[in-house]
């Protein structure tokens, strides 16, 4: 009689185990831990095979390997995100995350909170939009932003054109140019 109890705990255990999905509020907590530690693989079991990153005006998709290439460049910034609230709104999740990066610090803009609203397919991400940024200062980011671009387009021409190149090669020509730019600033004082 303890052997037939015992297999039926064990496999009500194993059988629990094995339907347990995670909620999304879980998938998003995961996804941005996953970011801040660095940890692509993590991200990529996270994500859909298709997934869309809409920023304002822009709307992009992504295939798994398509979004590495975003992930590297972001990563040269060496950014963090901490998740300031989330909430669960018609099968989405709204999401409230403070992120910090070099050149969010750059732009004085740091950290950049914004309100993400993310879907799922499948209970894997496959959309997110950014729909609310709560304390951006966009005429300071600007006024950084254009400084930097026209001091390097001068000082620096072999750097020229990083602002829109969103590989990781114009992510590190992007950090170069702040160095630089900084370190001439400083130079003048």
């Amino acid at each position: 009689m303890k052997n037939i109890v015992f297999i039926f705990l064990l496999m009500y255990l194993f059988t629990g185990c094995e339907n347990k999905k995670i909620t999304h509020q879980e998938t998003v907590t995961s996804y941005y831990k996953a970011f801040d530690s660095g940890d692509y693989n993590k991200i990529k079991a996270l994500i859909d095979d298709s997934l869309t990153v809409v920023g304002g005006d822009f709307i992009m998709p992504f295939t798994p390997d398509s979004f590495y290439e975003q992930f590297k460049w972001d990563s040269i910034f060496k950014p963090s995100y901490e998740i300031l609230e989330l909430e669960e709104k018609n099968n989405q999740i709204i999401a409230t995350v403070a992120s910090r990066s070099l050149r969010y610090a750059f732009l004085k803009n740091n950290p950049l909170t914004c309100r993400f609203a993310i879907s799922f397919t499948s209970g894997k991400i496959s959309k997110i939009e950014d729909f609310e940024y709560i304390d951006a200062n966009w005429n300071v980011w600007q006024k950084e932003r254009d400084s930097l671009v026209q001091w390097t387009k001068i000082n620096h021409p072999e750097l020229d054109g990083f602002i829109n190149d969103l590989s990781m090669k114009g992510a590190l020509n992007y950090m170069q140019a702040i160095e630089l730019y900084e370190k001439n600033k400083h130079a003048e004082n």
